[in-house]
């Protein structure tokens, strides 16, 4: 008989990689020192979501939280906790607003305003044992599905759920499964997209590394509502514990009859394969992603036919990234009405955000949709740091739009996202903050995008070029009368042609901050001004002789030597050596550089 009493999760997904194994380590020899190796348990868990405080332990079954643990703090936990019944107050997270230390996870802000589906078993399992899966419900929607459902059956659920697609399109999941179901072929093909490429995004693989066992459910379900018996995972090469992961996974799923043949008795056939992908964006693509696995080059097609006609090897398939076949085994065990009661009338369930950028709270969070974007940006993200001023918010990845504040009160649904000018895509959130330059934001977004486009079509491998030349040249000081009116223009014409969603939503980020910042382009162009002070080539530094405090300090920190400075004298900036580095203007404490 077990004579565990207590349970250490330390979080072991990438973000906290660097730190907590060594944690881990000075634990282990912690415990056998003090006689304690048969009581307490240590479980490597997956990311536990709060990735500013990294790496983050939860005491079970007490709940006790610690945030920021260094492996000197292990001998304290052991010998005042553990030992002595005295949780270590310095380590408990720290309320800024009140500066109060809350001990419990589930009273903390950042965890309280969020609502946990697909992440339900985050930090609380681990991933790379089955039975704890299991223990907390899985594979019973698999075992329902299979043994109680017919596919008719199992799309219905699906479609009264309202589940759909949670990889950027928001198509809905039951009526893609229905297309498929009824198109003709004996082979038929179950894919999920795990190609996460979005700059600050990584739902995806902290979904991956903390709960494999709920995605290969879900794809075992999705298999038996379309008669499939093959599928397929294209990950990240770039994602190596998130595919070691899903292996041993995949692999206990075949130990315990949940993957291969007569799966749980039901003569029901399906296996899964991971494909790792060499990092292409485009691979996103549900067409490109599919001829990357057939050995080709990863390229979009020309829709129709869709898919569900015509997809990998040219037969019937699915393909849903890795959050929206998480949610599937929950809707089979609790119902489709169960699932579409929370949410908004067009947009049912949860959906998980990289929340990141210049805000308090960086990590990934799990919210209703129809929750506004203020709560999640302040109440669960802690607001900007150092003071500062929120100025934008970039949704949907490099193919999104930024949100104003003006609009911060919108709900988080796919259709009152795109009336602002942005997408919901994966789930990317990038909070910007007034330093930001939206032009040079732009510029960014358009590098990104105009070195990802595969080429195939000329919208998008020229016109993407050709935004990317005028957005560089604005922000070196160059921009000309009509380049706004040419951005607008040629993203209009970009977004109408382009052959894949790459190119027909990659002017995104010009047209969304044309639309609210449009001020910024204009001090660019026609002042030779960048209002955020980002721009190197349009910036100016002058020393104010009246606020210079004759410190010198200015002078210390300059790395190009470009600043002369005596004792008792106002510093100069010599304008021929300066590097527009910032570093004076960062460093002075008088606000005498400008």
């Amino acid at each position: 008989m077990s004579k565990i009493r207590t349970q250490l999760m330390l979080c072991g997904g990438t973000g906290c990689s660097a730190t907590s194994p060594a944690v881990r380590e000075v634990f282990e020899k912690e415990l056998e020192r003090q006689g304690l190796s048969e009581e307490v348990q240590i479980v490597e868990t997956g990311c536990n979501g709060f990735c500013t405080l990294g790496p983050v332990m939860l005491v079970q079954p007490e709940g006790i939280f610690y945030q920021k643990i260094k492996p000197k703090d292990v001998p304290e936990i052991v010998e005042e906790h553990l030992l002595k019944g005295r949780p270590v107050e310095k380590l408990f997270y720290v309320e800024p607003a009140s500066e109060e230390t809350i001990p419990t996870m589930n009273e903390i802000p950042f965890f309280s305003h969020q609502m946990l589906r697909v992440m339900r078993n985050k930090g609380l399992i681990d991933p790379e044992v089955i039975d704890d899966y299991i223990a907390r419900d899985g594979y019973f929607g698999a075992a329902k599905a299979l043994q109680e459902m017919t596919p008719g059956q199992i799309i219905e659920e699906m479609k009264i759920s309202g589940l759909r697609g949670r990889g950027g399109a928001g198509f809905p999941t039951g009526l893609k499964w229905e297309f498929a179901s009824k198109s003709p072929g004996d082979i038929k093909y179950v894919l999920c997209n795990a190609d996460e490429g979005d700059p600050g995004a990584f739902m995806d693989r902290s979904i991956l590394e903390a709960d494999p066992h709920a995605v290969l459910e879900g794809m075992i379900i999705a298999a038996r509502a379309i008669n499939s018996h093959k599928g397929y995972i294209y990950a990240r090469t770039e994602y190596p514990l998130a595919i070691r992961r899903l292996t041993i996974a995949i692999q206990q799923a075949r130990e315990y009859g949940l993957l291969g043949e007569d799966i749980l008795g039901t003569g029901f056939d399906f296996d899964i394969e991971i494909y790792e992908g060499a990092g292409a964006f485009v691979c996103g693509e549900e067409t490109a992603l599919m001829r990357s696995i057939e050995g080709k080059r990863g390229m979009p097609r020309p829709r129709p036919p869709f898919p569900a006609q015509k997809g990998l090897w040219e037969k019937p398939t699915i393909l849903n990234n890795v959050e929206t076949l998480a949610n599937v085994p929950q809707i089979i065990l609790n119902g489709g009405e169960w699932y579409s009661g929370v949410g908004t009338e067009t947009s049912k369930g949860t959906k998980v955000f990289a929340l990141s950028g210049d805000v308090n709270n960086i990590g990934l969070v799990e919210v209703p949709m129809g929750i506004s974007l203020r709560t999640i940006v302040f109440d669960i993200g802690g607001g900007i740091p150092n003071k500062k001023e929120f100025k934008a918010v970039q949704l949907g990845g490099p193919s999104g739009g930024c949100v104003p504040e003006q609009h911060l009160d919108i709900p988080v649904d796919y259709e009152e996202i795109a009336k602002v000018g942005a997408i919901m895509g994966s789930g990317g959130m990038i909070v910007m903050d007034e330093n930001t330059c939206m032009v040079d934001m732009a510029r960014f977004f358009m590098d990104f995008i105009q070195d990802e486009s595969c080429g195939k079509c000329t919208p998008c491998r020229e016109g993407t070029r050709r935004l990317l030349e005028i957005l560089n040249r604005i922000c070196e000081g160059k921009g000309k009368p009509g380049d706004i009116e040419d951005l607008e223009e040629l993203s209009s014409v970009i977004k109408e042609s382009a052959l894949c969603g790459l190119g027909q939503t990659g002017p995104n980020p010009v047209l969304s901050t044309l639309r609210y910042f449009r001020d910024e382009y204009e001090a660019h162009i026609y002042e030779k001004r960048c209002p955020a002070k980002r721009c190197v080539a349009l910036l100016k530094f002058e020393i104010d002789p009246d606020l210079c405090s004759k410190c010198g300090a200015c002078f210390r920190h300059c790395p190009a030597e470009a600043i002369t400075w005596k004792k008792k004298d106002v510093a100069v900036i010599q304008k021929d050596k300066c590097i527009k580095c910032m570093t004076c203007f960062e460093k002075c404490k008088f606000g005498a550089i400008f």
